[in-house]
């Protein structure tokens, strides 16, 4: 087994490794987004989940949109979300969603939501109905749409996945054994059974794993296997970064190296596609992967 580079939470918890440092949010791209966000009262995963990409995303113009609100029905360990009983959706948010990634002019758009597990539908008919309104304003834009759990409900799945969007994300998130930990109300063969019925659908699948929670090397491995297995094309691996005291703390922060390597093996092993590195999120260079 390969030995690789770490370095522990503990020799670096008053500071962040150099590699993870990231540049304030600025520029008037940036403030466009600001705006245009803020003006149809729209939620973005870059700023709920404390992304750590946002300033260089908002600033070429782009950002993920969050819909069905910004309250989670989950509690990972690991997420910055809020999580409670969120209030009814807003049935005329495809149209705002829509007319947002119009003005900015976005060649590619993803869309994520959080878990809205107390619907019947999961909120399917609300992201379908963004998907094909997006499409409507917007016909060259491509899309990524980066889909919760649907706790094996599968004709929500369906629904989701039939909007016309290019690219299905459904995150992992971690390794099999830290599921309980990180994801105790999801489960690693179901998550793994919605990538592969939604390669069978005929989209192009992806998922993202962060590391640093204390997984090991051959457990990485694994997942990969695992994925490839379900029909994954696509594999983003990001450093994990504790959002706040009350979440999991970060094990280790992983060397740059150890993520190119990492990306190699994914390849190895058929893959068709790693986007790996510690600031790596899942949608950063999002764009990269509606064609690979």
């Amino acid at each position: 087994m390969i030995e690789l580079p770490v370095i522990s939470e503990e020799s670096t918890r008053r500071k962040k490794p150099n590699w993870l440092r990231v540049k304030l949010p600025v520029g008037k791209e940036y403030a466009k987004v600001r705006r245009l966000v803020d003006q149809h009262k729209l939620h973005t995963i870059c700023e709920s989940g404390n992304c750590p990409n946002m300033g260089e995303c908002w600033g070429a113009g782009t950002a993920t949109f969050m819909i069905l609100g910004n309250v989670c029905t989950r509690s990972c360990s690991f997420c910055a979300v809020a999580t409670g009983r969120p209030p009814e959706y807003d049935e005329d948010e495809p149209r705002r969603v829509a007319e947002a990634i119009k003005l900015m002019g976005v060649k590619h758009a993803v869309l994520t939501s959080v878990n809205r597990d107390e619907l019947k539908d999961r909120g399917a008919e609300i992201w379908y109905q963004t998907v094909v309104k997006t499409k409507e304003y917007s016909p060259e834009t491509t899309i990524e749409t980066l889909i919760p759990d649907v706790k094996s409900n599968w004709d929500a799945l369906y629904r989701m996945i039939s909007g016309g969007q290019e690219v299905v994300s459904h995150n992992m998130e971690t390794v099999e054994s830290l599921y309980r930990r990180v994801r105790p109300q999801a489960k690693y063969q179901r998550s793994l059974e919605q990538i592969k019925l939604t390669k069978e659908f005929g989209k192009r699948t992806k998922t993202g794993i962060m590391l640093g929670l204390g997984e090991k090397q051959d457990e990485i491995y694994k997942a990969m296997d695992d994925l490839v297995d379900h029909g994954c094309d696509i594999l983003t691996l990001g450093q994990y970064l504790q959002p706040t005291k009350m979440h999991i703390e970060v094990a280790e922060f992983i060397h740059p190296d150890t993520f190119d390597h990492y990306r190699e093996e994914g390849l190895k092993r058929g893959l068709k596609y790693v986007e790996s590195g510690p600031l790596v999120r899942s949608s950063y260079h999002a764009e990269r992967h509606v064609n690979v």
